[in-house]
């Protein structure tokens, strides 16, 4: 290990504190090495640093928790290959680096929606939450794709065996939602797929559809997304 990425580990491992590796337990990130650090104070880090992705592979294979949320938020988009991406999937371990991975870097990358579609179908957990979670990140960064993409989503969440492992099932119940609070006509794609879902016998699949259409049926959304169309 270099003397620059000993110095930055040891900078997260001043910030991190026993209550917040505990708290972390607590909302389901266990079985990492990590010092217990908030996303907050990594993200200042991270802007102190800048973007240089070269230190963020090496922050990378330190293995530590904060090391890869901040690997993340170092790496360069443009210089993301699909081998490297590939290796980073097989490390992931933990639901908050795959949504920051997914939402920081990956959906802003040529390699997404490829990456989505291959990932949904992977035995994988962490790696197949992270394809449903791009669904649901490229609905909420990507302004300008077509409504077309997010149908086709919609028709990849249906026909998706049910998976009931936990961070699975409510990383599809954000893609729909997600898909869903993009326009009028996209709520009222996803509300039908979320219905199709509810009346479903699979537990899973039931679990997911009335979650998704609880918000995506609330008059907040609703009158929101009617204000944005009227616009």
């Amino acid at each position: 290990m270099d003397e620059e990425i000993r110095g930055i580990l040891e900078r997260l491992e001043a910030l991190g504190t026993a209550e917040r590796r505990a708290r972390q337990g607590r909302f389901g990130v266990r079985d990492v090495r990590a010092f217990g650090v908030s996303v907050p104070r990594i993200k200042r880090l991270a802007r102190e640093l800048g973007r240089n992705h070269d230190r963020a592979l090496r922050l990378w294979e330190t293995g530590w928790h904060e090391a890869r949320l901040l690997a993340v938020l170092l790496a360069e988009p443009e210089r993301l290959t699909g081998e490297q991406l590939e290796a980073w999937a097989a490390d992931f371990n933990a639901w908050d680096l795959v949504d920051t991975a997914c939402g920081q870097l990956i959906d802003r990358t040529p390699l997404a929606r490829a990456k989505l579609r291959e990932w949904i179908d992977r035995d994988e957990e962490y790696v197949r939450r992270a394809g449903f979670v791009l669904m649901a990140t490229l609905a909420v960064h990507d302004k300008g794709a077509p409504d077309e993409e997010f149908l086709g989503y919609l028709e990849l969440i249906e026909a998706a065996p049910a998976d009931g492992r936990n961070f699975v099932k409510k990383a599809v119940d954000w893609a729909v939602r997600q898909i869903g609070k993009r326009n009028p006509r996209l709520n009222a794609a996803a509300r039908t797929t979320a219905r199709r879902l509810a009346a479903s016998d699979d537990a899973t699949r039931r679990w997911i559809g009335r979650r998704s259409l609880g918000e995506l049926e609330s008059p907040r959304i609703l009158e929101r997304l009617q204000r944005k169309a009227d616009r």
